[in-house]
């Protein structure tokens, strides 16, 4: 049996980014944006979901860090195949960067115990770093494998994964514990099973219970996997000094507005001459070349 986490982040849908996506203190403003579960997460979520498959007895968590909210795509995530989902969530994470986030995750997988396998996307959407994941892997001193694409085997302690370069592809070996980052080029992830949508629709944290005018406390007591684990800075033992903010050496300085505007046009034939002044013009402005 693998101990499986697969990390998951909701990110704003940057396909829709309009004037008031960011703060003035250079975050992002995250509720003028819609929520989606991270494209390369659910890669990651997919590669976990493929261990399953062969490895019935696979367990899979979840684990994300966000407002209340994020427990959406931990919900989606079971929807599809994980275990279980926990929520890491705090005011006292409120502005991290990649380094105080990856803190924060690292203690959080403490908490959670025993791992075999760490998946991860390979960056999210709303920062395009591909920081979070290899620097987990550090926290945890623990080895990593980036650009993953493909499992090709597990025998044991044992992993065989194909990567994605710029220009082709590699093989690698590895053994376990090991955290790997999914490329966007690994299988989609499979869409929600009927079944299990029916069992986890009600799955909430504490903090939504909390929230509702629901009687739960009968039903969740009697169905103990609709309980999403929620915990806060404090539970996971973590150095609040490393956390949000304070604990971020990145800092946004200024955020602009950029609008392009086509100034000149030219409407070009097929004629080699006009090509060749076009490829001409591109290599002087430095477009290509």
């Amino acid at each position: 049996m693998y101990k499986i986490v697969v990390l998951a982040k909701q990110v704003p849908d940057t396909r829709n980014v309009g004037k008031d996506a960011m703060k003035a203190d250079g975050t992002v403003n995250r509720g003028a944006l819609p929520a989606i579960f991270n494209p390369e997460d659910l890669n990651a979520l997919e590669l976990a979901l493929q261990i399953k498959d062969n490895f019935p007895d696979t367990v899979i968590t979840l684990l994300t860090m966000g407002p209340v909210r994020a427990a959406e795509i931990l919900r989606e995530g079971m929807y599809r195949g994980a275990d279980a989902g926990v929520l890491l969530t705090d005011k006292a994470f409120a502005g991290s960067d990649t380094l105080a986030t990856s803190y924060a995750l690292s203690r959080a997988i403490r908490k959670i115990g025993e791992f075999d396998l760490i998946f991860a996307g390979r960056q999210a959407i709303d920062g395009d770093t591909a920081q979070v994941g290899p620097q987990v892997a550090d926290k945890l001193e623990i080895p990593q494998v980036t650009y993953a694409e493909q499992i090709i085997s597990l025998e044991e302690k044992t992993i065989r994964i194909k990567r994605r370069l710029e220009r082709g592809f590699e093989i690698v070996e590895a053994q376990l514990p090991l955290l790997i980052t999914a490329n966007g080029t690994a299988p989609e992830c499979r869409p929600r099973n009927a079944k299990r949508l029916m069992k986890y629709k009600r799955a909430t944290t504490l903090s939504e219970r909390h929230n509702t005018s629901e009687d739960y406390l009968t039903n969740y007591n009697e169905k103990p996997y609709l309980n999403i684990t929620e915990w806060c800075a404090k539970d996971v033992d973590s150095d609040l000094l490393q956390l949000g903010l304070g604990g971020s050496p990145t800092k946004v300085r200024q955020v602009e507005n950029i609008v392009f505007q086509a100034k000149e046009s030219k409407l070009l034939t097929t004629g080699d001459d006009e090509i060749d002044w076009l490829m001409q013009e591109l290599i002087t402005n430095h477009t290509i070349g």
